[in-house]
């Protein structure tokens, strides 16, 4: 188990700009030599100079225009701001009595918001851009519609790349063409970042992508509160030279209830797993167990198979599982950032929202050993909650787990069911509840996604900023992020936020040092936890 992590030099943390890094509360390593994936931004609409247009009849019609908007017709000309003069003759725009730009069978040139506009006879908008134009929707329209605008309550949806969504006779239009195969649609709504749909017979579904695939799920706007009572929780290893009792002792003191620690099943590290599982029944709090199995045997060489390292997963999942019974641990964690190592993915700086980020011929090892350590701890105790680890972004492996999807898209295969959706989330991968895709592409709220998606509560388990940040930046950081969390907390299903992490030997991640906090982040945590109670 690593004593901490850390992320490559040199490298910010900025919006929307992924480290595909391991930094796991222990264990396998993650063999992260990723990069920041550039944040290159998508607009949504391509760039264009003609007039011509692609939107279909179900284009919804333009909002009633500014009233300080001028548009020709009817009038005969537009002054700009910086006192251009615009007209319009034969279908061709003209600045200053030059023409601007290649244009042709223009309909109407707007002026709206001090920009100038112009549209084509198929409907298409273009904006000026000073030299050129680039293609757009009508201004008029206004922009990305607020969170649970729905229809056909609204005429139509624009989503943040700039994308507009219609409903005619129950089929589903984005920028006029059909989304996938979609009938008796009652309900489209924009809720979290995403499209979501619901037919006559009530079943929900989300978009995933532009080619139009849709994956069932529930209503996302369902506010679901999990238990209460290990809302705030930590990070540790179980090598510490701390006692268990230090340890409880510490975590009461900041406000913690719940302790993440990994192991595999070698007697030294069981029996310091029993240590801690002892004292933290005597102490009524909960200890979630990370089963630290990988991908890789003993030698570093890839499972034989989806058979053996399910049977790997099985038993060591099992063993643990056997030895922490009677103490009442009754969460594990089946393996830490299983879809982030040199087998898994196929490239570190992909956010991991398709299943095709991810290695066609290696997933069989990982799902295996991921359905082995679920299927071996329930052997023991089925009434145990397994969780599954994603991190960055990694829906596409989520869903293609749970679906019993291959990453070339075949289907069929043997389906990864958890009972709890956990997830790292560094600052460097962006708001968990706006994370960003690949192409720092818009963003959308993640918990919501996995609520609606996958029916099972939500737990945070690991969560910090850099490494290099100074105790006053993390100091902020963590009265930000906990208090984002707290807020979300009864309506997202979040069950449990997991500072990365007690100690980590020096100033890189640990919240203290040897049993000596380290202010004012250690404040930040423990004033926070006192002021917001866990109920």
């Amino acid at each position: 188990m690593l004593k901490r992590r850390q992320f490559l030099g040199g490298l910010t943390a900025l919006s929307a700009s992924y480290l595909l890094a391991a930094c796991g509360g222990g264990g396998e390593s993650s063999n992260a030599s990723g990069k920041a994936a550039a944040a290159t931004g998508a607009s949504g609409a391509a760039a264009a100079s003609g007039a011509s247009g692609t939107s279909s009849n179900t284009t919804p019609t333009a909002k009633t225009s500014d009233p300080n908007s001028i548009s020709m017709p009817p009038a005969t000309s537009i002054t700009d701001n910086s006192g251009n003069v615009w007209t319009l003759s034969g279908g061709s725009v003209y600045r200053n009595g030059s023409a601007a730009g290649n244009t042709f069978n223009v309909s109407l040139v707007l002026f709206y918001g001090g920009v100038i506009y112009h549209e084509g006879t198929g409907g298409q908008f273009y904006e000026w851009t000073g030299s050129g134009w680039v293609g757009c929707n009508d201004p008029r329209l206004g922009g990305t519609s607020a969170d649970g605008t729905s229809l056909p309550a609204s005429p139509y949806i624009i989503d943040k790349s700039g994308a507009i969504w219609t409903l005619t006779n129950g089929v589903i239009y984005r920028n006029g063409a059909t989304v996938g195969d979609t009938y008796n649609v009652s309900l489209v709504l924009w809720y979290g970042g995403k499209i979501w749909h619901c037919g006559t017979g009530g079943q929900f579904y989300v978009n995933t992508d532009t080619a139009g695939h849709w994956l069932n799920c529930n209503d996302p706007r369902t506010a679901i509160a999990p238990p209460a009572g290990m809302f705030y929780g930590m990070n540790g290893h179980f090598d510490y030279t701390y006692t268990p009792q230090q340890i409880v002792s510490i975590l009461k003191g900041m406000g913690c209830t719940s302790y993440r620690v990994g192991g595999t099943n070698t007697s030294n590290e069981l029996n310091a797993l029993v240590g801690l599982a002892q004292a933290f029944q005597s102490a009524g709090m909960t200890l979630i167990v990370l089963i630290n199995q990988g991908v890789y045997d003993s030698n570093g060489n890839l499972l034989a198979g989806e058979n053996a390292a399910y049977s790997q997963g099985y038993a060591v999942a099992q063993g643990i599982a056997n030895a922490l019974k009677p103490y009442g641990v009754t969460i594990y964690e089946c393996g830490n950032e299983l879809t982030r190592t040199n087998a898994t993915v196929l490239d570190f700086t992909a956010a991991g929202t398709r299943a095709s980020d991810f290695n066609n011929a290696n997933w069989p090892v990982m799902r295996g050993v991921m359905r082995g350590m679920i299927d071996g701890v329930k052997s023991v105790q089925s009434n145990a909650k397994c969780g599954i680890n994603f991190c960055v972004n990694d829906v596409g492996a989520a869903d293609a787990l749970w679906d019993g999807m291959q990453p070339d898209g075949s289907g069929g295969h043997p389906t990864v069911r958890w009972d709890i959706t956990t997830w790292h989330n560094y600052e460097v991968y962006g708001d968990l509840f706006d994370v960003g895709t690949d192409g720092a592409q818009p963003g959308f709220d993640l918990p919501t996604y996995c609520k609606a998606r996958y029916g099972v509560p939500f737990i945070v388990t690991e969560w910090n900023t850099g490494p290099d940040r100074t105790q006053a930046y993390r100091s902020n950081y963590i009265s930000t992020k906990l208090g984002e969390y707290y807020q979300n907390r009864k309506t997202h299903n979040i069950q449990s936020v997991m500072y990365y992490v007690l100690d980590s030997g020096d100033q890189t991640y640990g919240i203290m040092i040897n049993g000596s906090p380290l202010n004012p982040s250690y404040s930040a945590f423990q004033s926070f936890t006192a002021a917001h109670p866990d109920n």
